[in-house]
């Protein structure tokens, strides 16, 4: 017994140093190696980009196209964490991921301190170790776009949340700060997301108040007062944008984009119900086996309080985004850390070991066993086979990436269960972080045709004719093209990059399918002919299509 206080002392004053520590470790590799991701995560730094370039941080633009589908707040916080690294406008892109870096580590440190507060200093940083290890946040924290910080955020306003509702059940004084950190949390949620952080937590409260009749804690919220404070953080840009837009962000982001999401499923991301039942084992990845063994634990003793706030953050949530029509696998991830503080409790509590599964729990635990089952052995299977069948080659690492996949697969998935649960939780942490950290920054960038942009950019560093050639791309026009080529870019039809190639100065570089070429040089003046100077062949993984391009240029005249 001594010995496990002192155990739990331990981690408690240890705690959040251990897991920032690991933090940096499972989500730096990659950060820098990995190319820009299309599609979303090249429109967000490319936007970020050209506040950089203007110094406009009100309005948010693609090229000349605006982009009102997202509030301002995870653009401001890329144009920090670039104007921290001291690069400017020309910055790399991991410069432009630090701010969903920084996310992730928050995010850790804060469900850490919840299931402390909840459930002990080891339940605590078994959920820490447990959302490192997920693939959900390995993927998300590496990209510059809203969903690491959207996470961090939501589990901000979640940990105040619990707070009010388990504190008077405990008989404490809720301490003032907590009822600003809330609705705080709810301002900046909506300065970088709209509604969801919003939508969780009155869901969660919602869920509450249904199951648990004692509604008085909600009292303590004092929601108008709270409201007005949450409007002051996000008031001041929502009148200069109005007043810039004029009504268009209002009719793009609540009427297009918001609106459009609840009513049909955008931009080809339509799905029906089950979605997030099938996709739920690669986000949860490695850790959804015993997330959902301790969720179906905690519905057999969901009258205790800390139960209730875990199920009701997640189970509501998850409906409510099964019935929208526009699905993504990582719309649930706000809500996964409810069930990760779960799955630690089930683990690692004496009380959440001593639950007894009902037969029918039983059936969905081993649907679940399968998906992990499934997932583990893509992700090696992925490693072993996928650059044999993109490239042709063998590359090694291939092996050490399909080991630690296949390690975190079987250590999280509990069986055997040693005596050192914590040993093994922190095992599965570290290969899954060790196979994302390989995968990103080894493996993928090692699958070169699948990075057309990086090529198509170092051929026309290499070699346009002048130095500010302008660059027009046919039927190639990915995001990533623009940040990384730049701002003016081209991305055109076959008239535009005749335009471009038929200037005067002779100037102008095109890329385009090499099936085109002839179709652009037709509309080229008599006097002028093209000439190739280099071809690209990959595949654009954004549309699964498969492209030979071919750049030109004017021929060079005999006096140069």
């Amino acid at each position: 017994m001594n010995s496990g206080h002192q155990a739990a002392g331990w981690i408690e004053r240890w705690r959040s140093a251990i897991l920032a520590v690991a933090c940096l470790f499972a989500i730096l590799p990659g950060l820098a190696s990995l190319p820009p991701v299309d599609r979303d995560e090249a429109r967000f730094v490319q936007a970020t980009k050209q506040m950089l370039e203007t110094g406009d941080y009100v309005d948010i633009r693609f090229q000349d196209e605006h982009r009102y589908k997202k509030p301002v707040g995870i653009y401001w916080l890329q144009v920090a964490a670039v104007k921290l690294t001291g690069q400017g406008m020309d910055a790399d892109i991991w410069a432009y991921r630090l701010a969903s870096v920084a996310s992730g580590i928050l995010a850790v440190l804060i469900i850490a301190s919840l299931g402390t507060y909840m459930f002990g200093p080891v339940v605590g940083f078994g959920a820490g170790l447990m959302l490192i290890g997920i693939f959900g946040l390995g993927f998300e924290a590496r990209l510059a776009k809203t969903d690491a910080t959207l996470l961090a955020i939501t589990l901000m306003t979640q940990a105040a949340l619990a707070r009010f509702y388990i504190a008077p059940r405990r008989g404490e004084t809720l301490q003032a700060h907590w009822w600003w950190i809330f609705w705080l949390g709810i301002g900046a949620g909506l300065l970088v997301k709209g509604p969801v952080t919003p939508a969780v937590s009155l869901i969660t409260l919602t869920s509450i108040a249904w199951f648990d009749r004692d509604r008085t804690w909600l009292k303590a919220l004092k929601p108008l007062r709270g409201m007005l404070l949450a409007l002051v953080v996000v008031l001041p840009w929502i009148i200069a944008i109005t007043m810039l837009s004029g009504g268009d962000f209002w009719a793009e982001s609540l009427g297009r984009d918001f609106l459009g999401k609840l009513t049909t499923g955008q931009e080809s991301h339509g799905a029906p119900p089950g979605y997030y039942v099938l996709t739920y084992g690669l986000y949860m990845w490695p850790f959804g086996l015993l997330a959902v063994i301790g969720g179906l634990k905690a519905l057999n003793r969901f009258r205790d309080p800390r139960l209730l706030f875990c199920l009701s953050w997640y189970i509501p949530f998850w409906l409510l985004i099964e019935a929208v029509p526009t699905k993504l696998p990582h719309y649930p991830l706000p809500a996964y850390p409810g069930l990760l503080l779960l799955a630690a409790w089930a683990y690692f509590t004496v009380e959440g070991r001593a639950v007894e599964l009902k037969t029918w729990q039983r059936w969905i635990v081993g649907f679940t066993a399968l998906g992990l089952f499934v997932v583990t052995a893509a992700f090696g299977l992925g490693a072993l086979a996928g650059p044999s069948l993109a490239m042709g080659q063998f590359p090694l690492v291939g092996i050490p990436v399909a080991l630690a996949a296949f390690l975190a697969g079987w250590l999280a998935s509990g069986w055997g269960r040693p005596e050192n649960g914590l040993g093994r939780i922190a095992g599965a942490s570290a290969a899954a972080a060790v196979f994302m950290g390989l995968l990103a920054g080894q493996l993928m960038p090692y699958l070169t045709p699948m990075w057309m942009s990086p090529e198509i950019v170092r051929l026309y560093e290499e070699n346009k004719p002048c130095p500010e050639s302008p660059l027009a791309s046919v039927t190639y026009h990915e995001p990533s093209l623009v940040f990384l080529a730049g701002t003016d870019t081209q991305l055109t039809d076959t008239n535009g990059a005749a335009a471009v190639l038929a200037t005067p100065d002779g100037c102008g570089v095109a890329v385009l399918p090499e099936e085109q070429w002839a179709a652009v040089e037709a509309l080229m003046p008599d006097a002028i002919s093209l000439v190739s100077i280099g071809r690209i062949e990959g595949t654009n993984y954004s549309k699964g299509q498969e492209l030979n391009l071919v750049m030109l240029r004017q021929a060079p005249s005999s006096q140069e």
